[in-house]
C-alpha cells in the first residue's frame, strides 16, 4: 500500500523499446537513410502537427514543435512565470505563535497537524503518479512538457510542507505517518492507489479501448478528485487562519500552492476534454457512470476527512459548511468534463477562495522587495 518501489530501471529497457517503435525516430534510432533517398525520405519523416494525438500517438515524442496543443505550451510558460520556492517565505511570526501557549486553541493546532499530516505525502503520490506513470502514456510532447513542470512543483510543494513541519518544530514521525495512522487521511490515499498502479504498473499499455478507458479514468480522478476536490478543504482551513492573521507564512505558502494546483486541475481538464475529443468512443455512458460515482464517493471521503479535521466550529467554520462546499466543487468539476452535476443547487459558502486563486500581488518577502510577482514573464521591483 502506497508504495512505489518497483525496479524503475528495469523496466525502462522494454519500455524504451516500446517506445521506439511506436514512436519512430529519424536517423539514429532506424537506422541511417539510403543514399538514393536522400533529403526526400527525412522529409517525410518531418512530424505534422495533424498527427499528433494526446495518446496512441505515432509522431516522434522528442520533437516539441511544431505545436498542436498551444493550450498546453502556454500552461507549462504560465506555470514558469509563476516560480516560487518554501524558503523565500517568512515563517518567524508563525514560529512564535505555534510556541505561544495561548496562540492557538487545541481545535486550530489539531486542523493545522491534520493538514500537514494529508499534504507531505499527497504531492508525492501526484509526483510519482506523473513522472513513473501518466508521463509515459502521453504521446503529445508539448503536454509532456507541462508534465515535467507540474512535477517539479509537486516536489516544491512537498519541500513546502517539510519546511512548515521543520519550522514549527513538529514531531516528523506523526506528521509524516498519518497517511497510515490517521482513519480520515488513510481513506483518501487508498481510494487512490489503484489509479496509480494502473498507470505505474509497468505491463500497462494503452492502445486498447479497455486499457485507454483506464488511463482516462485515471487522468479523471486525479485532476477532478485529488488535485480538484481531496485539497480544498485544506486549503480553506489554512487560509481562513491567514485571513484572520494567523499562521500567515504559512497561509502565504498555501496560496501560492493553491495557485499552482489551480492551474495543475485547468490542465488536466483540457487534458482530458482533449482525449474525449479525439476518442469519443471511451465517453461512453456506463464510463460515464462509473465517473460519477467515483466523484460522489470522493465528496464522502472529503467530507469526513472535514469532520474530523474539525469536530467541532473554529475559524468561524465547521464541517456542514463544507458538505455544501464539496457539493458545489463536486458539480463544477462534472460540469467542466461534460458530466451531469450531482449535486444540482449546491451553492459556494466560500467566495473568498476565488480571490486567493486569482494570485497577483505578493507580500514582500525577497532582499530586492519584490512588490508584484511575476505574471506575464515581468518583474516589478520597489
Amino acid at each position: 500500500m502506497l508504495s512505489f518501489e518497483e525496479d524503475f530501471g528495469a523496466a525502462a529497457a522494454p519500455q524504451a523499446a516500446q517506445r521506439l517503435a511506436m514512436h519512430p525516430t529519424p536517423g539514429a534510432f532506424q537506422g541511417s537513410v539510403p543514399a538514393a533517398r536522400g533529403t526526400d525520405a527525412a522529409a517525410e519523416r518531418r512530424v505534422s502537427a495533424d498527427d499528433k494525438r494526446i495518446i496512441n500517438g505515432q509522431t516522434d515524442v522528442n520533437q516539441l514543435v511544431p505545436f498542436k496543443y498551444e493550450w498546453a505550451w502556454k500552461k507549462y510558460l504560465d506555470a514558469c512565470a509563476n516560480h516560487w520556492m518554501p524558503q523565500e517565505i517568512q515563517m518567524s511570526r508563525d514560529i512564535a505563535l505555534w510556541k505561544d501557549p495561548n496562540g492557538l486553541t487545541d481545535d486550530e493546532r489539531r486542523l493545522i497537524k491534520r493538514n500537514l499530516g494529508f499534504f507531505v505525502t499527497a504531492d508525492s503520490l501526484a509526483a510519482n503518479n506523473i513522472v513513473l506513470g501518466t508521463y509515459r502514456h502521453i504521446t503529445a510532447p508539448e503536454c509532456r512538457q507541462y508534465l515535467l513542470r507540474q512535477a517539479f512543483e509537486e516536489a516544491i510543494h512537498t519541500h513546502a510542507y517539510q519546511y512548515i513541519v521543520e519550522s514549527l518544530g513538529l514531531d516528523e514521525g506523526e506528521v509524516f505517518n498519518a497517511y497510515h495512522e490517521v482513519a480520515s487521511i488513510r481513506d483518501k490515499d487508498e481510494f487512490l492507489i489503484p489509479f496509480i498502479d494502473t498507470l505505474t504498473n509497468p505491463e500497462f499499455r494503452t492502445g486498447t479501448p479497455e486499457a485507454d478507458q483506464k488511463l482516462l479514468k485515471s487522468l479523471i480522478v486525479f485532476a477532478c478528485i485529488m488535485e480538484g476536490l481531496f485539497f480544498y478543504v485544506g486549503f480553506v482551513q489554512i487560509l481562513a487562519l491567514g485571513r484572520q492573521n494567523k499562521m500567515t507564512g504559512a497561509a502565504e505558502q498555501y496560496q501560492y500552492i493553491l495557485r499552482d494546483e489551480s492551474m495543475h486541475c485547468n490542465f488536466g481538464i483540457d487534458l482530458i476534454n482533449t482525449v474525449k475529443a479525439e476518442n469519443p468512443h471511451l465517453w461512453t455512458p456506463q464510463f460515464r457512470e462509473e465517473i460519477r460515482q467515483l466523484m460522489n464517493t470522493a465528496v464522502e471521503l472529503e467530507y469526513r476527512y472535514a469532520e474530523d479535521t474539525m469536530p467541532r466550529g473554529v475559524l468561524g467554520l465547521n464541517a456542514p459548511m463544507f458538505k455544501e462546499y464539496l457539493r458545489y466543487i463536486s458539480n463544477r468539476r462534472c460540469q467542466q468534463i461534460g458530466l451531469e452535476p450531482l449535486f444540482p443547487g449546491a451553492n459556494n459558502p466560500f467566495p473568498w477562495m476565488s480571490e486567493m486563486i486569482d494570485l497577483k500581488k505578493e507580500r514582500n518577502f525577497f532582499e530586492a522587495r519584490v512588490i508584484e510577482y511575476q505574471t506575464g514573464g515581468a518583474l516589478s521591483w520597489e
